[in-house]
């Protein structure tokens, strides 16, 4: 943007509801880097021969590898440059970002994410397998936060900005979330 102040904005949101993809496109429009802390998830459950669901479930009683991404992420939130912080959690570890929730209905969750290459740590034998496991994934995620951070991350009051992406393009999504950004900036 134009003034001296760094631009950082976290999104978060539920699982499904286009993070990933606005990231991109945000990204790309205006040249701000993408940090993407499920991609590091995933690959860690890849490393560990899991499913995302079975790392999740594994993280809550591991909880080193929370701790280690949370200290890569509070890392990467002091950096001197313009970011996007795509993470359930950078809104709590990165405060001086403008924190977005995306927020989708289920049934188009599980339309978006059965439809996604996000490879075999994340893949489903049914609509209804999948719908179980991104809700259980959800719950997991709730629990490990409220236990360690004591933060509830479905309390949209958390958030500067809540977007429904159900029936939104990216395009759309990115757009409001950038006029958003440039009044709070």
């Amino acid at each position: 943007m134009s003034n001296d102040r760094k631009v950082k904005i976290s999104i978060t949101g539920d699982l499904g509801s286009g993070k990933s993809t606005v990231c991109k496109l945000i990204m790309e429009q205006y040249g701000l880097k993408v940090y993407s802390i499920g991609g590091i998830q995933r690959s860690l459950a890849q490393k560990y021969s899991m499913s995302i669901l079975d790392f999740n479930k594994y993280m809550e009683t591991h909880t080193e590898i929370d701790e280690e991404i949370d200290n890569e992420l509070s890392e990467i939130g002091r950096r001197d440059e313009d970011m996007i912080l795509d993470s359930r959690m950078a809104w709590h570890f990165v405060p001086q970002s403008f924190k977005v929730y995306l927020a989708v209905d289920i049934n188009t969750a599980v339309e978006r994410i059965c439809t996604a290459n996000r490879g075999e740590v994340e893949s489903y034998a049914s609509v209804e397998d999948a719908k179980t496991k991104i809700l259980q994934r959800k719950s997991s995620e709730n629990y490990r936060y409220l236990s360690k951070y004591k933060v509830d991350c479905s309390d949209m009051n958390n958030y500067d900005i809540v977007i429904d992406t159900t029936c939104r393009t990216p395009q759309e999504t990115a757009d409001i979330i950038m006029e958003a950004v440039k009044s709070w900036f």
